[in-house]
């Protein structure tokens, strides 16, 4: 069974034009689905054709998850190989059912104060609880089960021989970190360096649930190995909007338009798509350097694939070009699982209130630190002869 924990209540709201002509899930749009056996995702694809929404467009409506135990990066101890064993799945998965029991266990009477992590925890989550515990293993949600592709249990989301991001080619060089917002040139000189986390209130928008944690909103889209990876898909005529639950990101793809010709980079960058049969293509350029992927953003270009290959699976393929860092294209693939719920907005509250404090606080320890250095240098500084007395007249 996998586990769709929705951390917040809210509701997702349409806006702009795109709600005049969005068909959402509670619009009878979608002409009745095949009758097919239901699908087994340890077997290959059925035949399967998915369902024409009235606009003649195959219906990808709905939301769906891509929460899943395997990572994105193929692990050292799996070497070359794309696919688990049988046997390993088995494992894997029995493990994190350990998990979820154990973690899930009632606190003991005697237990300590100061926390203490169940044994089988991440040490991700271990960290991202602190010493109160703040993420034990009721709020997490990261996948229960390994991601099949047509029926094949995966050992990394990318494809590459390797399993991780090919070599770049000879004297490229990756992306710097982003540049700050060009406002905090007037904030003056300041010995936190410019962009850090408590610099400004720009600089905290995971914080304050501005823009997705890790790579949720893409492209390309991943989970976050913690919580949240859903996803509600709708579509329209002229556009398809991926909102993206964590955090309430709305990717927009223009359908068969061109790229805009500037050097704006909008959040997620400027998608455009057409059909490819029952496939959507998304492609995207123009992305901004906060949201490089692998080190490429300025000619860095996503194309995704998208196809409903059963009533609850969405398969999503993605191709990497940037001709700057790589000598070819590379990518990956997985399958989105059907939520089989409704997407909440979720919203953040940790820093709506106490912002004012955590960057004043900020401000006083540069202060603190601005006086003990220049202390430091006077304390330096060789002590002044004392001069000859001055004659008296």
């Amino acid at each position: 069974m996998r586990y769709a924990l929705l951390l917040t209540l809210g509701t997702i709201l349409s806006v702009g034009a795109f709600a005049a002509v969005a068909q959402t899930p509670s619009t009878p749009v979608a002409s009745p689905a095949p009758t097919a056996a239901k699908y087994d995702p340890t077997k290959p694809y059925p035949a399967y054709t998915a369902p024409r929404l009235k606009i003649g467009q195959p219906d990808l409506q709905g939301t769906w998850s891509n929460s899943t135990l395997t990572p994105m990066t193929r692990r050292p101890d799996v070497k070359d190989r794309l696919v688990y064993t049988e046997d390993e799945v088995r494992k894997l998965e029995q493990a994190m059912v350990d998990e979820i029991e154990e973690g899930n266990a009632p606190t003991a009477k005697d237990a300590p104060a100061e926390y203490v992590p169940p044994a089988n925890l991440k040490p991700e989550y271990a960290a991202g609880g602190g010493a109160v515990g703040g993420y034990n293993r009721f709020w997490l949600d990261p996948g229960n089960l390994v991601m099949r592709v047509n029926g094949e249990p995966r050992t990394s989301l990318f494809t590459t021989p390797s399993g991780s991001s090919p070599p770049r080619k000879a004297g490229a060089q990756p992306a710097p970190a982003p540049e700050p917002p060009a406002f905090m040139k007037l904030l003056g000189p300041s010995p936190t360096p410019k962009g850090g986390a408590f610099d400004n209130p720009e600089s905290r928008s995971s914080e304050r649930c501005i823009t997705s944690f890790g790579r949720n909103g893409g492209p390309p889209m991943f989970g976050n190995g913690f919580y949240n990876n859903n996803y509600q898909i709708v579509q329209s005529p002229d556009a398809v909007v991926i909102v993206t639950e964590m955090v309430h990101d709305a990717r927009i793809v223009r359908l068969n338009a061109k790229h805009r010709t500037d050097d704006v980079r909008p959040y997620f960058g400027d998608s455009i798509g057409w059909w490819d049969g029952d496939t959507l293509v998304v492609e995207t350029t123009n992305i901004p350097q906060s949201q490089q992927f692998m080190g490429a953003w300025k000619t860095l270009k996503v194309t995704e694939r998208f196809k409903r290959v059963a009533d609850d699976r969405l398969y999503y393929g993605f191709k990497v070009e940037d001709p700057s860092l790589w000598d070819a294209p590379w990518g990956g693939e997985y399958e989105f699982h059907a939520l089989g719920a409704p997407l909440y907005e979720y919203a953040c509250h940790e820093g709506n209130y106490a912002l004012h404090g955590v960057l004043e606080g900020a401000r006083v320890q540069e202060a603190r630190d601005t006086a003990a250095e220049a202390a430091k240098a006077a304390a330096a500084k060789p002590a002044a002869k004392p001069g000859k007395p001055k004659p008296k007249h």
